[in-house]
């Protein structure tokens, strides 16, 4: 029987293999797509880590802006461990030949982004997570772990609470298959696409794992805490990384006024965003000033992406902003070994997990960092797991077949999957968003409930076997009403402002002074007016 069966081919899921590989586990990796199409190679800013070469910066100063970044809300056992195994983890990366810029001695270049008291994030260019990706790609190739693609994970299977593998469609035969093993870790990623057309993240991170737990009994955590990144291009949602504030690129308003420090924590920078939008004025991202040369040789992924989806030159032009749905704090509860809270021999690790490290607000640079140690430990963790098995029982595969045979039968349907996921999409971006009211989140949750109980009314017209993206788009569909309604479940019941979970009837001391000041939020309330009018 299979050792450990991997699902999820991003960074997490890669660093899972390498490790358990390592200790001479048989193991196999699935994807839902091919592994350098994953969710990590979005990741452009850097990953944090105190090398000891950047005064005055330390691994406690690490720790302390993880846990106020987080608002008080994780485990700070597990946050001082992570940020202690960083400088290993970094070691790791650059042994295993991670192109890392460098400084003039050869070290390990690094810079600073949001909520960091210090250059902490180490990077390549603007294309950090990209080049992170093809490295551990390159090496599990290297060490000749399987990789299985295109198989969407329909369901765990569970025996007596036991987890013994997983069901996928292979979407390219258009079978429903099993694979068995003695540990199956789960790295499928966040669920950031609830936000369809108003999220960073790719058409595929639709929370699927998070769905498969919460359907096999597992405890789910924290659903209500959604990072919403402060700089995405205004027309297409693409992300425009933290690196471009890190290097001294300023946010204005279409007055040509600075109007928040762009280094604070990602929900203040984003809220502040988010009220200047809300008077009417548009935002920019101004990193002119920086020069062309410089932009090209630091952020030439940035310039790219301006000039292809906005039609503007960021060295000569301001770039037009607004914040969207980035990164997903919560996920599948697990505990200090990522094991799944209800369910044995199945741990999460990375974006689909909720590991207590980022809280109500996680720090920029450190999902990174979480799906290279957590990675890696996950992998060590699943080693060795008793098998429990008794019986061979395919009931969960018998289901799963049956139920993707219903949906390519032919029946009458009357409602258009596509245009509800992209309402509903809006909505989620309105109304449970930066800013949150619970009569808006009721409202909403009420329509998503009315959604699914007309699901029966819904299909696909696509019924061809093979190769069926409309049927794939469909399961995602489902998956993403299921999270959903847990995300705005758990929204309601937070009745409280903290981090990235918003709410008007609780104001924070810092958008008290946005409303009452043409100046900055400056740490511990203390104002400087700082307003600067820039040239446009």
């Amino acid at each position: 029987m299979l050792d450990i069966l991997i699902v999820g081919s991003g960074g997490a899921g890669l660093s899972s293999a390498l490790s358990a590989k390592q200790q001479g586990a048989t193991l196999k990796v699935v994807g839902k797509s091919y592994p350098t199409a994953s969710q990590t190679s979005m990741a452009q800013g850097g990953m944090n880590a105190s090398l000891g070469n950047v005064t005055p910066d330390s691994v406690q100063a690490h720790i302390d802006d993880t846990v106020k970044s987080a608002h008080g809300l994780c485990n700070q056992e597990f946050v001082k461990w992570l940020c202690e195994d960083a400088l290993s983890s970094i070691a790791w990366l650059d042994g295993l030949g991670v192109p890392f810029d460098r400084t003039k001695d050869n070290g390990v270049a690094q810079r600073q982004l949001g909520g960091a008291s210090s250059r902490r994030a180490c990077y390549a260019q603007d294309y950090t997570g990209l080049k992170i990706l093809h490295t551990l790609y390159d090496s599990c190739l290297k060490e000749g772990i399987e990789m299985i693609e295109e198989h969407m994970m329909l369901n765990l299977i569970v025996e007596d609470g036991v987890v013994q593998g997983a069901t996928f469609l292979d979407i390219i035969g258009g079978e429903v298959v099993e694979i068995r093993a003695k540990a199956t870790i789960l790295a499928t990623g966040g669920y950031g696409a609830i936000y369809k057309n108003f999220t960073t993240n790719s058409e595929g991170a639709t929370g699927d794992g998070v769905a498969c737990v919460l359907r096999a009994g597992g405890v789910v955590s924290d659903m209500e805490f959604v990072q919403f990144h402060p700089t995405a291009l205004k027309s297409s949602s693409i992300l425009i990384s933290e690196s471009a504030r890190g290097e001294g690129g300023y946010l204005v308003n279409s007055d040509g006024e600075r109007f928040v420090d762009e280094l604070l924590p990602r929900d203040v920078v984003a809220r502040a965003i988010a009220y200047e939008i809300s008077k009417g004025k548009e935002v920019f991202l101004d990193i002119r000033h920086l020069g062309e040369k410089r932009l090209l040789e630091l952020m030439p992924q940035e310039v790219h992406l301006c000039k292809l989806h906005e039609g503007i030159d960021p060295a000569i032009e301001l770039i037009p902003i607004k914040p969207v749905a980035h990164y997903t704090m919560g996920g599948i509860d697990v505990n200090d070994k990522l094991e799944i809270t209800g369910l044995k021999n199945c741990y999460a690790v990375g974006e689909c997990s909720n590991a207590k490290i980022h809280g109500a607000n996680r720090l920029g640079g450190n999902s990174l960092l979480e799906i290279i140690s957590l990675g890696r430990l996950a992998g060590k963790n699943a080693v060795g797991c008793d098998c429990h098995r008794t019986t061979n029982n395919t009931s969960q595969l018998k289901t799963d077949k049956e139920f993707i045979e219903g949906l390519l039968e032919e029946y009458p349907w009357s409602q258009n999957f596509y245009t509800i996921q992209n309402e509903l999409g809006e909505k989620f971006y309105n109304h449970v968003g930066i800013v949150r009211d619970n009569n808006q989140l009721n409202n909403t949750l009420n329509e998503l409930r009315v959604i699914k109980a007309s699901l029966d009314d819904m299909g696909i017209g696509d019924k061809s076997r093979k190769n069926n993206t409309n049927l794939v788009d469909f399961l995602q569909f489902i998956n993403m009403l299921e999270i959903g309604e847990v995300v705005i479940d758990a929204s309601i019941i937070r009745d409280e402002s903290r981090g990235a979970h918003y709410k008007t009837a609780f104001p924070k001391e810092e958008d008290k002074f946005f409303k009452a000041h043409s100046c900055f939020w400056i740490e511990e309330g203390v104002l400087q007016n700082r307003l600067v009018k820039v040239v446009s």
